[in-house]
């Protein structure tokens, strides 16, 4: 029911993950981010605590393999779950349970890892992989959006797509791109879209959170500062 690409940029330091899914709000459930410590995706049939131990164990300085290891040993019915993890260092790993939905199928190389279930073929997430590898030297956005599209145009999931999700964390607490498109027939378009409208405030946001008085506007109507 969902694909995904999760990643550390080598240059920044920030973690990222694009999803999509045929069910709706996919990136509420199943994306997960935490600054400095690393990612979690859980995904298939979703328990969403395992992505919040599973940060909470990425900050202590488990690796990405301690971590799946240690969810998958302490949770019922990890036989219904996919796991992806990636840590502080960049280093990836995955999880499967024998009830993964459909054609599954995960592919990691350096910093990145794309997993997904219910799939159209099995290549979708190396397809992911390589585009986002490919665009290398680009914005990581860009990068991680990319890897979407290139997931959507192997065939995606078996069936029609509804929901999309960006996320990415930086140097602060929260994240500093965090869009969905709960429901909608193109997601993966419209999530695109959305991103151009968001991309150039991102670091104004940021601004505005840490220091309001310096801020050179708040962008809505009325105030006129510049």
């Amino acid at each position: 029911m969902t694909f995904s690409l999760t990643a550390r940029c080598p240059d920044t330091g920030m973690f990222g993950m694009v999803i999509s899914s045929s069910s709706p709000a996919v990136a509420a459930r199943c994306v997960h981010l935490r600054a400095k410590a690393g990612a979690v995706a859980s995904q298939n049939i979703t328990d969403p605590a395992l992505g919040q131990i599973g940060l909470d164990l990425l900050a202590r300085g488990l690796s990405a393999r301690e971590v799946c290891d240690a969810l998958v040993a302490s949770t019922p019915f990890m036989a219904y779950r996919q796991l992806v993890v990636v840590d502080a260092r960049g280093r990836t790993t995955s999880y499967s349970g024998s009830n993964t939905l459909g054609i599954h199928a995960t592919h990691e190389s350096e910093g990145a890892i794309a997993a997904g279930n219910m799939l159209a073929n099995a290549q979708v997430p190396a397809a992911m992989v390589s585009a986002y590898q490919g665009s290398a030297g680009k914005p990581f956005v860009e990068r991680l959006l990319s890897a979407l599209e290139a997931g959507m145009a192997q065939g995606g999931e078996a069936g029609p797509v509804h929901s999309a999700g960006l996320c990415v964390v930086r140097d602060v607490s929260w994240p500093i791109v965090d869009l969905r498109v709960d429901w909608s027939d193109g997601p993966i378009e419209a999530l695109q879209k959305l991103w151009s409208v968001y991309q150039p405030q991102v670091d104004a946001y940021i601004d505005r959170a840490k220091n309001p008085s310096v801020a050179p506007g708040f962008g809505v109507a009325g105030d006129d500062r510049t």
